[in-house]
């Protein structure tokens, strides 16, 4: 359970930091259980982080709460929108809960607050930007 405490750690040194998780919502196959539990942790050390639902489109922005979390079943997803929506609302430390293959604009090269992708499962696909986090 190493990445549970490295996650932990994260979350602690930001609490001055203005945070967002954000869930991928665009399946029913997601880890529920997992994603449940990832929620709760945010929820409990740091009660003011936004939590963002998206799949094609954000579907909520909604303080952290693990029992509010809508699943889709038609499998599409777009993290454009929640990058773009970062940006504006000047996050500072972005955590996205995803498998990682949705959208991504290929001129979208960087973003300017810091990112950390949440992937469960044994397989990690390569991220263009922002770091990945292996949560399974």
């Amino acid at each position: 359970m190493k990445w549970h405490k490295r996650l932990l750690t994260m979350i602690q040194e930001r609490q001055d930091k203005k945070i967002a998780l954000a869930v991928d919502t665009s399946t029913t196959e997601a880890p529920t259980i997992l994603i449940n539990n990832i929620v709760t942790l945010f929820e409990k050390v740091k009660p003011d982080t936004i939590l963002v639902q998206a799949d094609f489109k954000i579907r909520s922005i909604t303080p952290v709460k693990s029992n509010t979390i809508k699943y889709h079943t038609h499998g599409k997803s777009s993290y454009t929108l929640v990058l773009e929506w970062a940006k504006e609302e000047k996050i500072d430390t972005l955590f996205y809960i995803t498998d990682v293959t949705g959208f991504l604009p290929e001129e979208m090269e960087t973003v300017d607050f810091e990112l950390f992708w949440l992937v469960s499962g044994s397989f990690i696909p390569r991220v263009p930007f922002g770091k990945t986090i292996k949560v399974a």
